[in-house]
């Protein structure tokens, strides 16, 4: 049984600027969960990334809508990690701004 967070991060660059981002930006922060994860999976198609992430035997699956005006991402948890969704909606807020804002 999965745990859905979504967390909407509102942006002012449009999709295809907040798509290139994201793209460049996940692949520095997938660099830095590989020493947590025994598995990351991630597809792109059109604006959408779809991704999976199998850590200490749990695994996490999810979307990340790219619009004109914000990004949605959408986190399967499971319920071991259910309990950490406040601090895991932080996290991705900070990091999701952080990647839309940069100069």
């Amino acid at each position: 049984m999965t745990t859905p967070m979504v967390v909407t991060i509102p942006h002012r660059l449009g999709r295809t600027e907040a798509h290139r981002r994201l793209e460049e930006g996940l692949g520095k922060v997938h660099s830095q969960l590989a020493a947590y994860t025994s598995s990351i999976e991630q597809s792109w198609t059109g604006d959408r990334l779809d991704f999976r992430v199998v850590a200490m035997a749990q695994t996490v699956t999810g979307r990340i809508d790219v619009m004109e005006d914000s990004v949605r991402v959408e986190v399967d948890l499971p319920w071991m990690l259910a309990m950490l969704a406040k601090r895991l909606e932080g996290r991705i807020e900070k990091t999701g701004a952080k990647l839309l804002t940069k100069g």
